[in-house]
């Protein structure tokens, strides 16, 4: 079972955290974010610096990218369990370990065990998303989340002309030295600043569903990176992704059944949910695509005809500015948030996206104009990143939103996995062939962005199906003042089943346990009560529930009651079992 709360943390728990909580969790998530591309300037020289073939050479980049799409889920699950600041730091912890082996060796399998455990830190990112729904109060909650979440392209975009830059001026292992660096650092400041969530589901650890997910997810995505060397029709390529197909259907058949799942599919199956995680993976498309393209075009000498010959160091520099722009979109996602909701949000974010690849079709002759492409498509996919916790918030209980965002995470690991497959097929089918080398065309980069612009046109398409969200239905991701804030969650309140908890003499019990169970049997909120009795729990839809307390010295209680859709409050006797209220 799950335990869940329906409101925000208030007074204490939320006023009283560090104004540096979220510059401190945002830091934490570029960190992580830096450890998918950091290698990016030195990937053509990985085979001469390991010593081994071009084809072994890619795994460097493979194992981290699959770590990372495995851990997302799990960690984010782990710290709704045990507690996300726990697994915060014990995320950056493994990075740390990995950056320090990888900067001690120039050998393959120790490099890729190295790279492996950096990957492991994405589970990072939903990390800090559920700290801050559990920390901050609501009127600060929507900005916050916004950076969070871009940080994944953030850090992807900052690290190339950091990595450039010291790739080109020192030993390339110095990029795993400042890599540990920079997780020591994140670990020592969210140990001074970042309080542990009292939030907490209950249960056990799905153990087997994360073995079952982790293989479903190895074998669906190693193809997808290997492919265009083993052939996208050899047996091998085809074996693992029928392989993966079979495992994850087994897998959802066994999470269905289980009391305790790793990945509650059946809230996953909202439309909320489902359509978000969909477009989540488009936008992952559409952020990969330019990050492929610009850097390649910028340094490819302008002897082709089109190239621009940029050093690799300008050349991260004119890219930049896509993680910078993603950054300072956060408090302008939270404005239109505000007042039109995160759907709004996605589909504007999705629109500039649009508007930015189409621009880049005729803009591809000068350095300037790279520099306009980031600027525009930073803006675009900073407010969809911004977008889709809030999404996954609002509609997952809070002792979910651990997991919900992993997994929302992972379907963004899984468009940029697709991305760098097709976008890679792509240019490797329309190179020239120059002295045995393959050198991308201007063709093949138009029809990059061609594939980007289609890809952001499914992901609108399926924005659309986004369910309308009343204005006051998520308060903690719409309100944009404190007094707002403050007049939502009273309206909220009343929304559901509220009163006291009564011994049989009628006296008041404190600190009992509420909770609210569904027809299903499923939990579906718990609270404690107050010094004086009293308690308070929001509905999530109108139906038959039962109540129960429960409360040491004093026998459990149970009453059944039904929801009709009102906001009147309702006093529930729980001293009466079996007593029939409508709220």
């Amino acid at each position: 079972m799950t335990r869940t709360t329906n409101e925000q943390p208030v007074g204490k728990a939320a006023t009283g955290a560090s104004g540096a909580l979220v510059p401190v969790l945002a830091f934490a998530g570029i960190v992580v974010a830096v450890m998918q591309t950091l290698l990016v300037p030195v990937i053509k020289d990985l085979p001469q610096l390991l010593s081994t073939a071009p084809s072994n050479a890619t795994w460097v980049l493979t194992s981290t990218l699959l770590s990372g799409a495995v851990a997302t889920p799990i960690m984010g699950r782990l710290g709704d369990l045990y507690g996300k600041r726990r697994m915060l730091i014990a995320s950056l912890s493994v990075m740390v370990i990995g950056a320090l082996i990888s900067a001690f060796t120039s050998t393959l399998l120790p490099m890729i065990v190295g790279r492996t455990l950096q990957g492991f830190a994405m589970g990072a990112i939903p990390l800090g998303i559920g700290l801050m729904r559990d920390m901050l109060p609501r009127e600060k909650l929507g900005s916050a989340m916004a950076l969070m979440s871009s940080s994944i392209g953030v850090g992807g975009g900052l690290a190339l002309p950091a990595a450039a830059l010291v790739a080109q001026h020192s030993n390339w292992h110095a990029l795993f030295y400042g890599a540990a660096g920079l997780g020591v650092l994140a670990i020592v400041l969210t140990l001074i600043v970042v309080p542990e969530s009292k939030l907490r589901a209950e249960g056990t650890f799905d153990h087997l569903g994360a073995v079952g997910l982790s293989a479903g997810l190895v074998l669906f995505l190693l193809p997808i990176t290997k492919g265009s060397d083993w052939g996208w029709t050899s047996a091998t390529t085809l074996g693992m992704f029928g392989a993966s197909a079979a495992v994850l259907l087994l897998w959802g058949v066994y999470e269905l059944r289980t009391k305790a799942p790793l990945v509650d599919l059946r809230t996953t199956a909202r439309p909320a949910v489902l359509f978000t995680n969909l477009a989540s993976i488009m936008v992952g498309v559409s952020f990969y695509v330019v990050s492929l393209v610009l850097p390649q075009l910028l340094q490819l000498p302008k002897e082709t005809g089109y190239g621009l010959g940029q050093s690799m160091v300008v050349a991260g520099l004119l890219v930049a500015p896509l993680g910078l722009t993603m950054m300072f979109t956060a408090p302008v996602y939270a404005r239109i948030s505000a007042k039109y909701g995160p759907k709004t949000t996605l589909i504007i974010g999705m629109l500039i996206i649009a508007i930015g690849y189409g621009a880049g079709l005729g803009l591809m002759t000068a350095p300037w104009q790279s520099l306009v492409i980031a600027v525009i498509l930073g803006a675009g996919i900073g407010l969809a990143y911004s977008s889709l916790p809030a999404l996954i918030i609002g509609a997952v209980p809070a002792s979910e939103t651990g997991a919900a965002n992993g997994l929302n995470t992972l379907m963004r690991s899984i468009g940029t996995s697709v991305s760098s497959a097709v976008i890679g097929m792509v240019l490797a089918n329309t190179a020239n062939n120059v002295g045995g080398v393959a050198v991308p065309t201007m063709h093949g980069f138009r029809v990059s962005f061609l594939i980007a612009t289609a890809a952001v046109a499914v992901g609108l398409l399926l924005a659309l199906f986004l369910p309308k969200q009343r204005p006051a239905a998520h308060p903690q991701l719409r309100a944009s003042s404190e007094e707002d804030a403050n007049l939502e969650r009273a309206e909220e309140a009343l929304r559901g089943f509220r009163g006291k908890v009564l011994d049989a003499e009628g006296t008041p019990v404190a600190r009992a346990k509420v909770t609210l169970i569904d027809r299903r049997g499923r939990q579906a909120g718990a609270t404690l009560s107050s010094d004086d009795g009293s308690y308070a729990l929001a509905v999530p839809t109108q139906g038959a529930y039962v109540l129960a307390a429960r409360a040491d010295g004093h026998a459990p209680l149970a009453s059944s009651a039904t929801h009709a859709g009102d906001d009147s409050p309702v006093d529930l006797d729980l001293a009466l079992p079996g007593e029939t209220v409508t709220a």
